[in-house]
C-alpha cells in the first residue's frame, strides 16, 4: 500500500496534446517554468526536418520509439510533473490517416503506458504556417480524432481553449486542481 510519502515522489505525466498548429510546444514550454520541472519535446518534429522524403510506415515508428526514448531519458530530470509536448498517440493517428492502420507496437504500447492528465489543445488559435505541418483544411476532423482516441484510452482528459494567456491560466487551473486530488 502507498503512503503519502510515495504519492509525493510519483512521477505525474501531463500529455499536451491536439491537431497540427494548436500551440502544443508553447504552452509544454510555459508549464514546465510555471512548474519548476522539464518538458519533453515532439520527437516527431526534430525527425522530419531531417526527412528527404515523403514520411513511411517505419518512419512512423521510429517516431515512435524515438518519443518513449526521450520521455524516458528526461523523466529522470523531472521535478514530480513532466510535461509532454505530444506522446505517440500522434503515431497511430498519423498513421490511421496516411496508411490506414496503426503499427501494431503502437496500439500495443497505448493500453499500458499511461498520462495522468491530458490536456487537449483546442482549433480555436490561428493556423501558424509551417513546413512540417500538412492540414489547415482537416482541423475539425483531426480535433474529432483526438476526442475519440482520448475516450477509448479513458484518459482524463480537459479541453484548452481561448488565447494563450487563457490557455495557460486553464493549463494551470486544471493541472493544480489534478494535483490537489492526489
Amino acid at each position: 500500500m502507498k503512503n503519502s510519502e510515495d504519492f509525493a515522489n510519483e512521477l505525474i505525466r501531463i500529455a499536451i496534446v491536439g491537431p497540427e498548429s494548436t500551440g502544443k510546444s508553447t504552452i509544454s514550454r510555459q508549464l514546465a517554468l510555471h512548474y519548476d520541472t522539464v518538458w519533453v519535446p515532439e520527437y516527431a518534429r526534430a525527425y522530419c526536418e531531417k526527412l528527404v522524403a515523403e514520411c513511411t510506415w517505419e518512419d512512423e515508428i521510429n517516431m515512435f520509439r524515438g518519443q518513449l526514448e526521450l520521455e524516458e531519458q528526461i523523466s529522470s530530470l523531472a521535478n514530480r510533473l513532466l510535461i509532454c509536448d505530444t506522446t505517440f498517440i500522434t503515431v497511430k493517428i498519423w498513421s490511421d490517416h496516411m496508411f490506414g492502420r496503426a503499427p501494431q507496437e503502437v496500439l500495443d504500447k497505448l493500453p499500458v503506458h499511461n498520462y495522468d492528465l491530458y490536456l487537449l489543445m483546442d482549433i480555436d488559435l490561428p493556423w501558424q504556417e509551417d513546413p512540417l505541418r500538412d492540414f489547415p483544411h482537416m482541423r475539425e476532423h483531426f480535433m474529432e480524432v483526438w476526442h475519440k482516441e482520448l475516450i477509448a484510452l479513458n484518459a482524463t482528459y480537459r479541453l484548452i481553449s481561448g488565447s494563450e494567456e487563457e490557455r495557460f491560466r486553464n493549463a494551470v487551473s486544471y493541472i493544480d486542481g489534478f494535483l490537489l486530488s492526489k
